[in-house]
């Protein structure tokens, strides 16, 4: 499908989102207040409790992109319904790891139109290391801190993420037995958007488009594969093979 999209839209959402992105990490290390780590009375739309900072980053997120489509965010919901672009969000991906100050928490944007997805960023809010790729373009980085280069990340991989692994013990135990090692830090866009420095990245348990639209576009050249309770991404095809023969009852 052929979508027709200015230069102009393409280049000022890429600008929108970067800008939301650094206003929230700039806040959360310069201004974050006690307040800040309260829950709300408010429910979010995806059924979790919600944090004042879940309202706080949702409001900067609104802010910035509510011009450029219809927001779709993990916290309010769908905001109207009249644009041409829908604009996925997660403002707070990781909100228990950040209020136990548990450093590993992010945010998730995805751009969509006709179920089609556009452009994805994710951004570690602890290192300040934005990833996107947008309109088909190579994978990009923007660095918020001063001086920050790209890390090193050695070829040969020794772990692998499996999100919500807590929930599937029988998973856990095959993994064991085949020698594979894992993690569960407990942010899923974060994980899925890094699955090249993985050996495998694994998530299973309720999927929202909130915690995997964004990542999926960033990882799409990776082998994939996706279910309504799995995703499985993966850079080397036989890793890929034996973790989805280990899955695929599930």
């Amino acid at each position: 499908m052929n979508i027709q999209i200015t230069d102009l839209y393409k280049n000022s959402f890429i600008k929108a989102v970067i800008l939301a992105n650094k206003e929230l990490f700039l806040y959360i290390n310069n201004s974050l207040t006690y307040e800040d780590l309260n829950y709300s009375e408010q429910i979010g739309f995806g059924g979790d409790k919600t944090l004042n900072i879940d309202l706080l980053a949702e409001n900067l997120f609104i802010k910035y992109l509510q011009v450029f489509g219809n927001i779709y965010s993990e916290e309010c919901g769908k905001l109207s319904n009249d644009k041409k672009f829908d604009i996925i969000i997660d403002p707070l991906d990781g909100s228990d790891n950040f209020s136990s100050n548990l450093p590993y928490y992010g945010t998730s944007v995805a751009l969509v139109s006709d179920n089609i997805t556009l452009a994805g960023f994710v951004c570690n809010l602890v290192t300040g290391v934005l990833t996107y790729k947008a309109f088909n373009d190579d994978i990009k980085k923007e660095y918020f801190l001063e001086n920050r280069d790209s890390l090193l990340v050695s070829k040969n991989k020794k772990i692998g993420i499996f999100e919500r692994a807590y929930s599937f013990p029988e998973i856990c135990t095959k993994l064991r037995h085949a020698k594979l090692k894992f993690r569960s830090p407990g942010a899923v866009a974060l994980s899925l958007c890094d699955a090249k420095n993985y050996d495998f990245v694994l998530f299973a348990g309720n999927i929202r488009e909130f915690d995997i639209l964004a990542s999926l576009y960033i990882c799409n050249e990776l082998f994939l594969y996706k279910t309504e309770k799995i995703v499985l991404i993966a850079e080397n095809k036989q890793k890929f093979n034996q973790i989805k023969e280990i899955i695929k009852n599930n």
